[in-house]
Parts: C-alpha cells; sequence; structure tokens
C-alpha cells in the first residue's frame, strides 16, 4: 500500500498534471471520442466494399435460372391452399412439391415450454428437403430458408419466397457441378422454427433448460457453411432490402454482404440497407454535407438495429454456430416503374448459392466486425473503436483523480501516510461488501420476471406479472441505499471502484457489439462523471435516477413511441410496448440465449447501484 500511495519520483510529474487538469482532460476526451464517432460515414472516413475472397466471384457469371414460369404456377397453387387452410402450414402440399422436385424430404417437430407459464406450450413443425452433392462427400452444406406465413399472419405473407424456393430447388436438382449440399428449409413459427432447427442440427441447447425442446432431426447434410433467408413478400418487388444483424448484435462476413449487394447489381434489382439506397443515388450525389447527413442516418438505423441486440431475420440465429448469414426482404411493388420478378430474383438466388459453393474453406477474410454507411461502403473496427476508448478512458482519468485525492502528500511523514494506508484498507471491507450486494441483486434481477410470473399464475399473459415484479424489484433497490451507512473515504473509494466497473464494461462490450457500447457511452459517461460530489446535488440525483436501466428503457421507449405514433392515445401505446419490451427481454433470453438481459442485470445494474449509492450519501 505504501507503495501505491508514494510513487516513485519520476512518475509524479506526469500523475500530477493528469489529476491536476483532468476536467478538461475528460471534458475533451469525451467531445473528441463524440466526434469520432459522428464523422464515421464521412467517405474521407469510411471506406469501399471490396471482396477479400475470390472464391467467391464465380458467382457473377452469366446465369442459368430459368424456372420463373413454374414459380409462378406454384405460387398460385400454394395461395389456393393457403385460402383453404389459412392458420396451418399446408405440409402435404409443402411435402409433395419437395418429393417431385426430388430432393430427401423431412419433417421436423419442436415443442417451446412457455418460460413463464408451468403449464403452457406451443408446438410447431418444419419442413425441410436436402438436395445431396454429386461431387462431393455430403461434408460441407448450404441452406436457403424461408418462413412460412400463413394469412392470418401479422406478418405479410412470405409465399411468394417458397414459391421461388422450390422452383430454384427444381433447377439445382438438374446441375452437376454442387460440392456441397443444399438444404432447403421452411421454418414454422418464425424465428422459433428455425431456432429450433438450428439446436437439433447440432444437437446443442441455446437457451434455459427445457425451455425448448428442440426434438431430432431424422437426416442431416454436412457442415452449414452459409444460409440465406429470403422472405420474398410478393412476385414483383420493388427493391430486395439486406438484412444482416443477428442476435447479441453478431454480423455475418462483409463479403458474404458484398457478394449479395453485387449480384443485385448485376442483375438489375434495387437493393437497399434498412431500406436506404446508397446516397450517391439522385439528389444526394454531389453534396458533400448532404452525403454525410444521409450516410449517418443509414448507419444510425444499424447501429439502433444491433445494440438492441434482437436479430431483425431468422438468418442472425445462424450466426451463434459460426454460419455467415444473411435476410433478404423482398417488398411489393405499389408505385410506377419496372418491378423485379421472379426471373430476376432467381438469378440472384443462384449467384449466391453458386459462389458459396465455389469456397474451399469458411469465411475467414474480410470484416466480422464492421460498421455499414451504404450498400456499398463500410467502416472496419479498427476505426470505430477509439470512440468508445476515449469515452471509457475519461472514466479511468477520473477514478485516478479520486484515488489521489485520497492520499496525502508526500511531504506528509511516513507515520501519517501509513495511517491513511490502513484507514483506506479499512474502507475495504464497507465498500466490498456495497460491490458484492449490488452484484447479487443483479443476479437475483434475472429470476424476478419467472418468479413474478408463477408467482401471480397469470398463463400466457404474463406481461403485467413480469412488469409488476421489476417495478417493485426496481422501487426496493432505490429506496435500499437510505439504509446504508458509509464514511465519506469508503464513497469515495466506492465511486473509484464503479468508475473503473463501468469503463471495464463499456471497453468489453465495445469488442462484441459497439452500437450498444457506444450508445451506452454517451449516455453515462457524463453523468458518470457527474456524480460525485460538487453543488446541484438534488440535479444529480434526479439525473441518475432517470438512468436507471428499467427507467431508461421506460423513457425510450416513450420518446420512439411519441415520434412515430403521435396521436392520442401516445400514453396507452408507450404502456403496452413497455410491457411487451420487458416480456420479449425474458423470453428472447429463455429462449434463444440473448444476452442483452444478462448484461443488464449481471454487469450494467450493479454498476448503476454502485454508483446510485454514491450520489444519495455523498455531501
Amino acid at each position: 500500500m505504501p507503495v501505491l500511495l508514494d510513487p516513485p519520483e519520476g512518475c509524479r510529474r506526469p500523475t500530477y498534471l493528469m489529476v491536476k487538469h483532468h476536467r478538461k482532460l475528460e471534458m475533451l476526451m469525451y467531445l473528441l471520442g463524440l466526434v469520432w464517432f459522428f464523422a464515421l460515414p464521412s467517405d474521407n472516413v469510411s471506406s469501399a466494399s471490396y471482396f477479400s475472397e475470390n472464391s467467391l466471384l464465380p458467382g457473377l457469371v452469366k446465369g442459368g435460372f430459368v424456372e420463373d414460369s413454374f414459380a409462378k404456377t406454384l405460387l398460385a397453387s400454394l395461395q389456393d391452399e393457403i385460402s383453404a387452410n389459412p392458420t396451418k402450414m399446408p405440409y402435404p402440399w409443402l411435402l409433395a412439391q419437395f418429393r417431385q422436385i426430388g430432393l430427401d424430404t423431412y419433417t421436423h417437430n419442436f415443442t417451446l415450454n412457455y418460460p413463464l407459464a408451468s403449464d403452457l406450450a406451443f408446438e410447431g413443425q418444419n419442413v425441410y428437403g436436402i438436395l445431396r452433392a454429386p461431387r462431393g462427400s455430403s461434408t460441407e452444406a448450404i441452406v436457403l430458408s424461408v418462413p412460412f406465413r400463413g394469412s392470418k399472419s401479422v406478418h405479410p405473407s412470405t409465399a411468394a419466397g417458397v414459391a421461388l424456393m422450390l422452383a430454384i430447388a427444381k433447377f439445382c436438382r438438374r446441375q452437376k457441378y454442387w460440392a456441397k449440399d443444399l438444404i432447403f428449409l421452411i421454418t414454422d413459427h418464425e424465428q422459433l422454427g428455425a431456432q429450433a432447427w438450428l439446436e437439433a442440427y447440432h444437437q446443442t441447447s441455446s437457451g434455459s433448460h427445457a425451455v425448448l425442446n428442440s426434438g431430432d432431426l431424422l437426416s442431416r447434410g454436412g457442415a452449414i457453411q452459409a444460409a440465406v433467408n429470403l422472405e420474398l413478400l410478393s412476385d414483383r418487388i420493388s427493391h430486395i432490402d439486406v438484412k444482416i444483424e443477428g442476435l447479441n448484435g453478431q454480423l455475418p462476413n462483409l463479403d458474404l454482404v458484398n457478394l449479395v449487394h453485387m449480384l443485385c447489381n448485376k442483375e438489375g434489382v434495387h437493393h437497399t440497407f434498412h431500406n436506404r439506397a446508397n446516397y450517391g443515388d439522385g439528389q444526394y450525389k454531389v453534396d458533400p454535407y448532404k452525403s454525410w447527413a444521409y450516410s449517418l442516418q443509414t448507419m444510425l438505423e444499424m447501429v439502433f438495429a444491433q445494440a438492441s441486440g434482437v436479430p431483425n431475420g431468422n438468418h442472425g440465429l445462424f450466426h451463434r454456430f459460426g454460419i455467415e448469414a444473411v435476410t433478404l426482404t423482398g417488398y411489393r411493388k405499389v408505385d410506377r416503374g419496372s418491378p423485379a420478378t421472379f426471373y430476376q430474383v432467381g438469378r440472384v438466388l443462384e449467384g449466391i448459392l453458386r459462389s458459396l459453393n465455389n469456397l474451399l474453406e469458411r469465411f475467414h477474410q474480410s470484416y466480422f466486425f464492421y460498421l455499414l454507411s451504404a450498400t456499398d461502403r463500410y467502416i472496419s473496427i479498427g476505426i470505430y473503436i477509439p470512440a468508445v476508448g476515449l469515452m471509457a478512458s475519461t472514466l479511468l482519468l477520473r477514478a485516478l483523480a479520486v484515488w489521489r485525492s485520497l492520499q496525502l502528500p508526500s511531504l506528509q511523514s511516513d507515520k501519517a501516510k501509513l495511517l491513511r494506508a490502513q484507514e483506506i484498507s479499512n474502507s475495504f471491507a464497507s465498500v466490498g461488501l456495497t460491490v458484492l450486494a449490488a452484484h447479487a441483486l443483479g443476479v437475483l434481477l434475472l429470476r424476478v420476471p419467472v418468479w413474478s410470473a408463477l408467482y401471480l399464475n397469470v398463463g400466457a399473459d404474463s406481461s403485467f406479472a413480469v412488469v409488476i415484479g421489476l417495478l417493485s424489484f426496481t422501487a426496493v433497490t432505490i429506496c435500499l441505499p437510505s439504509l446504508m451507512s458509509m464514511r465519506q473515504d469508503s464513497l469515495l473509494l466506492l465511486y473509484v471502484i464503479g468508475l473503473i466497473e463501468l469503463a471495464t464494461v463499456l471497453l468489453a462490450v465495445s469488442l462484441h457489439n459497439f452500437p450498444l457500447a457506444i450508445l451506452c457511452s454517451i449516455v453515462y459517461v457524463p453523468f458518470a462523471l457527474f456524480a460525485n460530489g460538487g453543488r446541484l446535488r438534488i440535479l444529480r440525483i434526479v439525473c441518475w435516477l432517470l438512468l436507471q436501466p428499467l427507467l431508461l428503457v421506460a423513457i425510450m421507449i416513450f420518446t420512439y413511441t411519441s415520434i412515430y405514433f403521435p396521436d392520442d392515445v401516445i400514453l396507452s401505446k408507450a404502456v403496452h410496448a413497455f410491457k411487451e419490451a420487458l416480456t420479449f427481454s425474458y423470453v428472447d433470453y429463455a429462449v434463444y440465449g440473448n444476452w442483452m438481459l444478462s448484461v443488464g442485470a449481471t454487469f450494467l445494474f450493479p454498476t448503476w447501484f454502485v454508483l446510485w449509492v454514491v450520489v444519495l450519501k455523498t455531501l
């Protein structure tokens, strides 16, 4: 301890200068990180996309798909089947079509035991067909999947996607160049069916124990190298939107994303990212400021989608298994102009499959961590990560300054320094118990939703019970520090630990989900620096209270609802959205293994609680 309190003479001067001017440095570093982040979409910072894996390029040769008429016939037949039974997947029709094409055809049964009710279960069934590789030994495979939606679904019908998939399967069946198995998968219950099939394929479980019973597959192909999820909403589409964000913020290899966009260009299919065309198209082509602003909005769309940790398509569930995947969503053409048809989209899919078939090894080149500001421009991890680093470093600098303030000047006697060190050492006991209690509360928070739902016994309508349980827990934890008593020295030491932990969490999360880390940094860092001492104590208490994770989610949902649904029932819609968000967050955690809830409960909440004690108790 004396060594920490009295560093070598050569180290004193830089430390002294940092401590003396730490507030100015903190402000400068935070603003620099903010400017760095908003400068990322600029053409001077981002880079043009390119292929790192040349073996993908053969798929760009002239296509041979000519089964568009067959796809139209299948679509008409499938729509008749759906009209006859609007609530159920037409299994006999699908199985018959797969078998007529000549695929090995199977069904897959699964069951979801709803995690917020003890006696509620849902059943589903997937259909898949396997085209065995004629020029390989079935060691590798490619998946083409479509989520089936009946006419009663809240989402638009994907019947056109199913029809085009069957037409692609028929075309591929006649080709002899396949070196990988082709698996054609039609999933039930949206992402639930895809998750169950993937767990059964890999014989593993990703969520909580006994929640999703994925069942067994009657047959498998090779190790899956890549997957394409097709959501074609019509046989005449305006554009294809390429979706890439996956579970927990994972992304596919950038080469696969570039391949899809390049093939769409080749076949004359209008393509977008988050339903936004490139800023180089139309009026944004010549004005640098408008180009930057447009690209910034596109990048922010990706940032918010990725930060949520929720996949925006079935493709997002493949990433966990080391499978590169994207979703292609084709929207119905409603305005004037030439639409893209089955012929063009079919050739895009053919090119993707042929390129993937030519891969000699798994995707390993190009980038797995990136941001997109357009369909043809990206920002790599080496460019964007300093933004979080600068902001998190302000917390470490403040921690150093507070730690040095706990020490006596070097002119004091050795005896005084030793007594001071003993006082600080005694503070570790109360501080350690507080930190331990904060993390224990975080672990307890993970179980509150299921305990409250089972206790109130509300069955499928569990959102009310979840909200009641979480709000009660929040009220208790907000009031808990009023029962605690700590010395001011202990509070300063607790403040140091809280700052270090918050900085560590931000830096660790940024390596996996940068958007989540940068958004948390922008919101939490300035208020964490403002949490200790000084004037405006009431303002500090109010601000940090509003940053309680649950209350912050409520504020964000209300703001979002006010912007996108500006009518007279904003409050009721916001309350409903708040209840659904909390319920789905736990369901996603229990079914899919989404760690957004666990990270928020076991890391972000304890850090907030530690600093909440500091805010309330510091005079």
